[in-house]
C-alpha cells in the first residue's frame, strides 16, 4: 500500500486519556496511559497479544471501565454517569474482530436497528441511510440477505456500514481483519482506507502494518500495558527507538 493523500488532522482534541489505569483483579492491564487524539487523526495501535491494545480502545466507549485516570471524548468525561456513557457511545462507532451481526435479521435490518431505536428515525429514513452506507462499503446488493449467506469479508463490511449508520464522529477498530481469511482482508482494509480518505477520526488495533504505513498519522506500540513508542509511520518503521519495538517489527516484518 502507498501512503494516501488524506485530509490532514485538525487542531481540535477529540479524545484525551490521562493517567489511565485498569486492572483485571490483580493483573494491571493498563499502566498510566496518556494519549491525545485530534479530530481527523488516524492512529494505528500495534503490539503483542496481552499488551492492552484492545482494552485501551474498549475503555474509550466504556465497554471496559477504568479504575483510575480520566477519559474525555468530545468534551464528555466518561465516568459512572450513564447519560455521559450513552452520549459518547452515540458518537463513537466500534467494529470488532468478530462481526456481531444479528443472524436472524437481514443485512438491511442489522443496519437500521440502532438508528430507529436510538436516533428515532423512521423506517424509510433508516432504510435510505443504510443503503447509502451499504453502497459506500460496496455491498448494496446484499441488503436483503442474512449474515450467514455472506462471506467473512462481506460481513465485516456490513459491520462497518452498521456503525456508520449511527453517524459517528470517531471510529474504533479492534483487530477487524484478524478473523478473516487472507483473501478477504484486502476488501475490508480498502473500506477502511476509504473512510480515512474522507477524514474520519480512527483508532485501529491491527497487525496489518501495510495499512499502518499507508493510512496512519501515528503508530503507537504497546507492551505490558504501556505505550512504549509512538511516531509517524515513516519513523516508526525505519528507525524504531525502543528495543521492544525493534524486536516486534523484526518478528512481523522480518527486518
Amino acid at each position: 500500500m502507498t501512503a494516501l493523500q488524506t485530509i490532514p488532522p485538525g487542531d481540535e482534541t477529540v479524545i484525551t486519556l490521562s493517567g489511565l489505569n485498569k486492572w483485571y483483579g490483580t493483573y494491571h492491564v493498563l499502566r498510566d496511559i496518556d494519549l491525545t487524539v485530534k479530530r481527523g487523526e488516524r492512529i494505528v495501535i500495534a503490539g503483542p497479544s496481552g499488551s492492552g491494545k484492545s482494552t485501551m480502545i474498549r475503555c474509550i466507549n466504556r465497554l471496559e471501565a477504568h479504575q483510575s485516570g480520566r477519559i474525555v471524548v468530545d468534551g464528555i468525561e466518561l465516568s459512572e454517569d450513564l447519560k455521559n456513557i450513552d452520549k459518547v457511545r452515540s458518537e463513537v462507532g466500534m467494529v470488532f474482530q468478530h462481526f456481531n451481526l444479528f443472524p436472524h435479521l437481514t443485512i438491511l435490518e442489522n443496519c437500521t436497528l440502532a438508528p430507529r431505536l436510538v436516533r428515532g428515525m423512521s423506517r424509510g429514513e433508516a432504510d435510505d441511510m443504510a443503503m447509502h452506507f451499504l453502497e459506500k462499503v460496496r455491498i448494496p446488493e446484499q441488503a436483503g440477505k442474512y449474515p450467514g449467506q455472506l462471506s467473512g469479508g462481506q460481513q465485516q463490511r456490513v459491520a462497518i456500514a452498521r456503525s456508520l449508520c449511527m453517524r459517528p464522529r470517531i471510529m474504533l477498530f479492534d483487530e477487524p481483519t484478524s478473523a478473516l481469511d487472507p483473501e478477504m482482508i484486502k476488501e475490508v482494509l480498502d473500506t477502511m482506507i476509504a473512510l480515512a480518505e474522507e477524514g474520519m477520526t480512527m483508532l485501529c488495533v491491527t497487525h496489518e502494518m501495510g495499512f499502518a504505513q499507508a493510512v496512519a498519522n501515528r503508530v503507537l506500540f504497546m507492551d505490558r500495558g504501556r505505550i512504549v513508542e509512538e511516531n509517524a509511520p515513516e519513523l516508526f518503521f525505519s528507525a524504531p527507538q525502543h528495543a521492544r519495538t525493534q524486536a516486534f517489527l523484526q518478528q512481523i516484518l522480518g527486518h
